[in-house]
């Protein structure tokens, strides 16, 4: 007997599909990584270390202004997540927080802050949203019958290049209908 129920096991799997359709339609690791990079440089100029007796404070006179960014770049990865149609405007202005973040926010928190923010902004200005995945014929179904009754095109048949299927624009070019029209998409 397992000590798991299926119903268990179900409702975890479907909760995994979910989040996993909802990740692809989103700039999720934009998001997250714009998330991380407010955290940093919101929360360091607050921040007391103590080394044994000696206590370090990170603060600066602009300690407002580093949480003024540290939140902002909190709700624009926010914005990335839930409002993904606002995605390059938010990219544009966590990558601008960030470099304002470098003399504001102690070296954009130290660096960290910084990269994660350039990262962030730079993959939801990138991101682009997936289509659906349209139905093509098999490569290993027989083609239909062509107008000749020999099964050869009679168009096709003083040209010797055979097959009657066009040649892709480029060398190493994929034969789908984004490359034959001359469409490209990064993704």
């Amino acid at each position: 007997m397992s000590a798991e129920s299926p119903e268990a096991s179900d409702a975890v799997s479907h909760l995994r599909r979910a989040f996993k359709y909802w990740r692809w339609q989103r700039p999720f690791w934009a998001g997250l990584f714009t998330i991380l990079a407010g955290l940093p440089i919101g929360y360091l100029p607050y921040a007391n270390v103590t080394l044994g007796q000696l206590t370090v404070r990170m603060s600066t006179t602009t300690g407002s202004g580093s949480l003024i960014i540290g939140v902002l770049l909190i709700v624009l990865g926010l914005t990335m997540w839930f409002q993904p149609i606002v995605r390059v405007f938010a990219g544009v202005a966590t990558i601008l927080l960030g470099l304002v973040s470098i003399p504001v926010a102690n070296f954009g928190g130290f660096l960290v802050g910084f990269l994660f923010a350039l990262f962030g902004g730079g993959m939801s200005v990138a991101w682009a949203p997936g289509e659906a995945p349209t139905e093509q014929p098999a490569k290993d179904a027989e083609p239909a019958p062509k107008d000749g009754a020999d099964g050869v095109d009679d168009a096709d048949a003083g040209d010797g290049a055979g097959g009657g299927e066009p040649e892709p624009a480029a060398a190493g070019a994929a034969p789908d209908q984004e490359s034959r029209d001359g469409r490209h998409r990064a993704g």
